[in-house]
């Protein structure tokens, strides 16, 4: 029987100076919950910012009396407060193997755990037992996790960051479709506030990108919480013809009565989930028929563990699970791990991945618009040191 226990629990904070980057042209337009205000709606995007700029990412490690440490990141920061004001310190001593009892422990052990930054912090504990474990016994986590019947695991292209000027589009989705895959997302610049000019523009990128890729490639879109029930069923009607494979998040998270409005008015398919952060939250969503595809976070809705249970509640209704892609280790094991009705592919913003994970080495990357099975124990998080220029403990707790 292996003996461990957890020993310390740290936050660390890895820094350098990334030099300028003079294809960045910054962030464009993209409609947003605050967009409902036109003046928090910027017409030509966040502008790149001039100069080398500082990269900061935190990555929490859980270390054992076996001599092993468990990893994960980058953390958000909103985890950084519960941990470092005693969820950290109350896994000192404790089984490093017993990560559900960890998980209800800490779910239970605050009236707000349940949601928001607690449960971020929860999710990174998680994740970070879970890559312990594989470290200790050698193995990728998505082998403990039941193994795999997949060589390599779908993703599709998400275009978060891609500007929508004259020909881009084009040119992004065709590229998409070359490198091997056959599905992609792209985000909405509009909003209600923005008018009928917005409208139109949101039609024209469902009818641009389709134009592009044809039959050969699904299409979904995002509205990132950013309508209403009346926008977007006017919307829907002129699009549904053009056949979007999901439309996601076009109210917030708990709009359910929205949801089923619009699901009962169009038969394109609707998605959401990477803001609802409890199996009780997306019960309703399953029980009613309202979804598609639920995209819940593993590194927001309480890590693997949850996210497993997650796909077998999921599983039960018929609606399959893509987890959203704020990041990329633990949804990949996640998914690797399912059946592919049940998971069928990973998300991968390709614009923001490769920055987002800049400290590590060997980050896992779709090729053929697919990934490789992991083969590093855990979830194979090592550091590139030579890209690392400061490290310093934001906590730590033994």
């Amino acid at each position: 029987m292996i003996q461990a226990k957890i020993s310390s629990v740290r936050m660390i904070e890895l820094s350098a100076l990334i030099p300028e980057d003079s294809t960045n042209r910054g962030f464009p337009p993209q409609s947003r919950a605050v967009s409902v205000y036109n003046q928090y709606h910027p017409a030509d995007g966040w502008p790149a910012p001039a100069g080398p700029r500082r990269k900061t990412s935190l990555y929490l490690e859980i270390g054992t009396t076996a001599g092993v440490t468990g990893r994960y990141g980058p953390i958000d920061q909103e985890a950084v407060a519960p941990l470092a004001e005693g969820m950290a310190s109350s896994l000192l001593g404790l089984d490093a193997l017993a990560n559900t009892f960890i998980w209800d422990m800490l779910q239970r052990g605050n009236r707000h755990s349940r949601h928001g930054n607690r449960k971020i912090a929860i999710s990174a504990v998680d994740n970070a037992l879970w890559d312990l474990r594989g470290r200790l016994l050698g193995v990728p986590v998505w082998q403990l996790l039941g193994g795999s019947g997949r060589t390599r695991i779908p993703a599709y292209a998400s275009t978060l960051g891609t500007f929508h000027g004259e020909g881009e589009v084009e040119e992004t989705a065709a590229r998409l479709l070359e490198e091997g895959y056959t599905a992609q997302k792209w985000f909405f610049s509009d909003g209600p506030a923005q008018g009928p000019e917005g409208m139109e523009r949101n039609v024209a990128l469902v009818q641009r990108t389709r134009e592009t890729v044809g039959e050969r490639s699904a299409l979904m879109f995002d509205a990132f919480m950013s309508w209403d029930l009346q926008y977007a069923r006017r919307w829907a009607s002129r699009v549904e013809h053009l056949r979007p494979d999901w439309l996601e998040e076009p109210f917030p998270a708990g709009a359910i009565e929205s949801f089923s409005q619009l699901r009962a008015s169009t038969s394109i398919p609707l998605a959401t989930g990477e803001h609802l952060y409890d199996r009780h939250d997306i019960l309703p969503f399953l029980q009613r028929g309202l979804l598609g595809v639920l995209q819940v976070d593993p590194e927001w809705c309480g890590g693997t563990t949850d996210l497993v249970r997650m796909c077998a509640m999921a599983e039960t209704f018929g609606v399959a699970v893509i987890p959203h892609g704020h990041g990329i280790h633990a949804a990949l094991h996640v998914v690797a791990s399912q059946s592919p009705e049940v998971c069928p592919r990973v998300e991968y913003l390709f614009h923001h991945m490769p920055e987002r994970h800049y400290f590590e080495t060997d980050t896992p990357t779709p090729h053929g618009g697919s990934f490789a099975l992991p083969t590093r124990p855990g979830f194979g998080i090592e550091f590139a040191e030579d890209r690392i220029k400061e490290s310093r403990d934001v906590f730590a707790a033994s």
